[in-house]
This record gives C-alpha cells, sequence and structure tokens, in this order.
C-alpha cells in the first residue's frame, strides 16, 4: 500500500504553473491553470485508449499520437487502439465503456469529450452538471479497471456549426461555454487526482494567432467549424503528448570537427565518421511531418508552425564543436549553413529539415498505424455493434480480433533501423 501511494504521489499531476496570459483580445476568456504531469506518466508496455467522439474518430490526431509514441520513443514499448465514435458524449461513452474499452484491459486512458456534451449552446449549469458527473463516472471507472488517465478538454469552434439544428448563440458565446467545460474537466481531474491535457488553450492561442496571420480563412477547427484539419490535428495531439509527460528528446549527435569523431545517444548508432560525413543508424525516428502549405488549415506543417511542438517534443539535434565561424550541414537533400554559435548550441534537424532521410522510415510506421486504427473504427463500430454483434457480440469480437491481429503485428514491425548520412563542411 505504501509503494502505491508513493507511485500515486510521483505521478500526480503539477496544478501550480506560471502561464503566459492570454492576449487582450481573448481576455473574456477565464481560463484555470491546468495541471502539468509531473514526469513521464507513461510506463513501459502501457496498453492506452484513446477515447472521444467524431474528432477522435477522424483518426487524425489518434495516428499522429500513435505513430510519434511508436516510432520517436520505441523504448516505452506502448500500444494503442482507437475509440472514436461519432456525436458521442461522455455519458454515452460510459454506456460502452466496459463492453468495448474495458475488456481489453487498457493501463493508459486518454479521453477527448466536451464538444457534444455542451450541445452548442451558451454555458447551461445543469448541462454542465450533467458533463460534470459523466466525466467523474468515466474516471472513476478507468481507475476502479486498474487504468491511469490523461482526462482531455474539447478544443475550440471556428463556426457555429449549421449542421447542428439546435446550435444558439454566437460563436464567442459557444467558445466561452466550452471555456467553462474546460475548467470543468480540470476540476474532475483535481478532484480524481488524474493527469489533464489542455486541448482547449494551444487551439485558442493558435486561432488567435493564425487569423492574424492568415486571415479569417484558416479555420484551426476545421471548415464545419467544429472538426479539424490536419493543423489543428497536430495541435489536438500535441496537447495529449504533452500531457503524458514525454520529454521529446529524440536523440543527440555531437561531432567535434577537430578529430572528425562523432558520438549518438541512445536509439542512434554511429557507423563511421570521416571527411566530415556521419553515417547512422537510427531506431528512434523524430516525427516527421514532412512539407506543406504554411497557409493552409488542413496542413500539417502549418500547424507545426503554430505550436512548440519540434521544441517541447521534438528534438533531434546535431551538435558541432569546431573552429570555424559557420557550418554547413547536408542531411539528404537538404542543405542549411549554421554559425558556430548554432552548432554548440544544437541544431533542431526535425525542426530545420522538412524533408529528410528518415521520412521513409517514419512513413511505414504512420501507413501501418493509420491501417490498424482504421479497421478499429470498423471493428467496435460496423461489427461489434452492427448486425453481427447483435446476433452475437461475444462471437463477434473474437473473430474481429482475429483480423485486427496482423495489422497490430504490422504496426509493432513497421519500425525498423535506418540508417542516414549527415555532410558537415566548414566555410571560410
Amino acid at each position: 500500500m505504501i509503494r502505491q501511494l508513493l507511485c500515486l504521489a510521483l505521478a500526480a499531476p503539477v496544478f501550480a504553473k506560471e502561464v503566459p496570459p492570454l492576449p487582450a483580445e481573448l481576455s473574456a476568456y477565464v481560463l484555470d491553470p491546468a495541471p502539468e504531469p509531473a514526469g513521464l506518466l507513461l510506463q513501459k508496455g502501457d496498453r492506452v485508449a484513446i477515447c472521444g467522439d467524431s474528432i477522435t474518430e477522424q483518426k487524425r490526431y489518434s495516428v499522429i499520437m500513435e505513430t510519434y509514441l511508436t516510432a520517436s520513443v520505441p523504448e516505452l514499448e506502448i500500444t494503442c487502439r482507437q475509440y472514436g465514435w461519432s456525436g458521442e458524449q461522455a455519458g454515452g461513452f460510459l454506456g460502452r465503456l466496459e463492453s468495448d474499452v474495458l475488456r481489453f484491459k487498457p493501463t493508459f486512458a486518454t479521453t477527448c469529450y466536451g464538444m457534444n456534451d455542451f450541445r452548442y449552446v451558451p454555458f447551461n449549469e445543469a448541462i454542465a452538471e450533467e458533463y460534470r458527473k459523466n466525466e467523474t463516472a468515466m474516471v472513476q471507472a478507468f481507475k476502479k479497471a486498474g487504468a491511469r488517465v490523461l482526462l482531455g478538454s474539447s478544443g475550440i469552434i471556428d463556426t457555429v456549426p449549421h449542421w447542428v439544428k439546435s446550435a444558439a448563440g454566437t460563436k464567442e458565446d459557444l467558445n466561452l461555454s466550452l471555456s467553462k467545460f474546460r475548467n470543468i474537466g480540470i476540476g474532475v481531474a483535481k478532484a480524481e487526482g488524474v493527469a489533464f491535457a489542455d486541448v482547449y488553450r494551444p487551439m485558442l492561442i493558435a486561432d488567435y494567432d493564425a487569423e492574424k496571420l492568415h486571415g479569417p480563412e484558416f479555420m484551426v477547427s476545421g471548415k464545419d467549424g467544429v472538426h479539424p484539419g490536419w493543423a489543428g490535428q497536430v495541435i489536438m495531439a500535441y496537447a495529449f503528448l504533452k500531457g503524458m509527460g514525454l520529454d521529446g528528446n529524440i536523440g543527440t549527435i555531437t561531432y567535434d570537427a577537430a578529430s572528425g569523431k562523432a558520438a549518438a545517444t541512445a536509439g542512434h548508432e554511429v557507423l563511421s565518421s570521416a571527411d566530415g560525413t556521419i553515417t547512422l543508424r537510427s531506431a528512434k525516428l523524430p516525427f516527421c511531418g514532412g512539407p506543406g502549405d504554411l497557409k493552409s488549415d488542413d496542413s500539417m506543417r502549418a500547424g507545426l508552425a503554430l505550436i512548440p511542438f519540434d521544441d517541447e517534443l521534438n528534438r533531434f539535434l546535431l551538435k558541432i564543436d569546431g573552429p570555424a565561424a559557420s557550418y554547413e550541414v547536408r542531411w539528404g537533400e537538404t542543405a542549411r549553413t549554421y554559425t558556430a554559435e548554432q552548432g554548440k548550441a544544437g541544431i533542431n534537424l526535425a525542426k530545420d529539415f522538412e524533408v529528410n532521410p528518415l521520412q521513409p522510415a517514419f512513413k511505414r510506421v504512420w501507413d501501418a498505424v493509420a491501417a490498424k486504427q482504421d479497421y478499429e473504427t470498423r471493428q467496435i463500430k460496423s461489427l461489434v455493434h452492427g448486425p453481427e454483434g447483435a446476433a452475437d457480440r461475444e462471437a463477434t469480437f473474437a473473430l474481429t480480433e482475429k483480423a485486427r491481429a496482423p495489422l497490430a503485428k504490422a504496426v509493432a514491425n513497421s519500425l525498423q533501423p535506418a540508417e542516414h548520412s549527415i555532410q558537415i563542411k566548414a566555410l571560410p
């Protein structure tokens, strides 16, 4: 019992952290301080359940999360299942939690509810109290089953959704209501001693910044106002991965220009270092968002430009120690120039080289994860909750698990060490 209490204390979220104030134009939003994880909340071998409504069922932020966990921190040996269900509220999820999720014995769960729960109306205390009750019951059910919880808030809206016939109020009315639902989630997390993923605040700020940069046609929450494109989805993934307490250290390569020798941290092996060329074998991959239109709300690259994802979660550093004033660094087909000071501080290759030699290896993982998650939606929504499941639910689960097994194995096998080279040339 003492050991369990100590583990809970070490993993408990920290609720006091200084955060920058919101811009003056957003002063109407009163956002309670969000808890911060006290170190890494994930444990080796965790089975992660990714739960939520139609935004989760889009299989975008969930694919980003699972691909990152598989490719960028493989030492944790994390496996995931995606349980998104369109139109779902926390109360509806409670009705299927035991059958659909807990049967697979998750050890860690992320949840993202609130968007449908607030019913697209200005803040209503009775609706809010129902949300508080259902969020609490959901967390308690996971805890009773032995799973740790990362309770996520909803994001924001960009327009009043025309397809919700009962929607009422202005865009600001609805976002203010969602901000209060966010604060309710923080209260539930605090009362239940679980972690919290603040999806709302980074999306609110990114949306504000994006409108100034790109105009009102750039919608972080998507063109329909609710379902984000890739820009918003990568912001959501950022919030959940940060909430897990991941440190973002993908690897560091150090190069001594005088001796020509190189060294690497765990997950990366220096195969050779000669004549300014370092050849490596990497078993850990940085997140590769790839190129994209910085002005498109359906571009992952645009989302990455709005948040510190690369700085906080995706540091694959090259450090150069040498006498030259500057250096040319070539990684793949791209070359960039850095000062000696930048080289000593560390060049984040993952951030600076949108196109790089590790992308094919990363894409193999991405494709395997996407295929598995596609089937997980079909398994639960179409089969288990379809006529097959109505006829014999347990037999349907047994059969669909046989179909899912090779997809899960393909994810496990998709990450293979990749060889690549970095060329460094001193400049006069």
